[in-house]
């Protein structure tokens, strides 16, 4: 290679981080700060999405909880991370709550800045519900902790479903 004044491609270590910097869109404030409680139903709900292990490959579950009575107003289940599962989600939440004639306007529904509930799609329908979008603070592991938890210990049942 000498002779021919051919060289290996030098490729220097890179620290690749994930940063915001000058690509961030408007986000949500975080109305909740961690502070998980209501004093009625349909005051807050979180959203969460998980990852499933199965013998045909990973599947993805998408939560709303409502916080007061922690009860998993909607859920859905696919094998792709897209929009749709979480939308799909939300929608068996706010279905229900009409169908039991419960008013959801004023709603916070709290989620972590994740690409689903940032979508545009999910911000419309959140917004045609009179709900207000909460996004939890940056780099939060903590936050939709109680969606998290609750998702842990249904994926045993869950997995049974396929």
């Amino acid at each position: 290679m000498r002779e021919l004044g051919l060289r290996g491609l030098r490729r220097d270590k890179q620290v690749k981080t994930t940063s915001g910097d000058g690509a961030e869109t408007e986000r949500p404030a975080d109305l909740v700060g961690r502070a998980f409680t209501a004093t009625a139903p349909n005051q807050l709900w979180v959203a969460d999405l998980t990852y499933i292990r199965t013998h045909a490959g990973w599947v993805y579950a998408a939560f709303v909880i409502d916080v007061f009575s922690r009860l998993v107003v909607g859920w859905q289940v696919s094998t792709s991370l897209r929009t749709d599962l979480a939308l799909d989600a939300l929608d068996m939440g706010l279905w229900q709550r009409r169908r039991n004639g419960q008013d959801t306007t004023g709603l916070v529904h709290h989620s972590d800045r994740g690409v689903q509930y940032r979508a545009i799609r999910y911000t419309e329908r959140l917004a045609e519900a009179d709900a207000v979008a909460s996004v939890g603070s940056k780099g939060d592991s903590y936050d939709c902790q109680s969606v998290s938890a609750a998702s842990r210990k249904d994926e045993e049942v869950l997995a049974g479903a396929f």
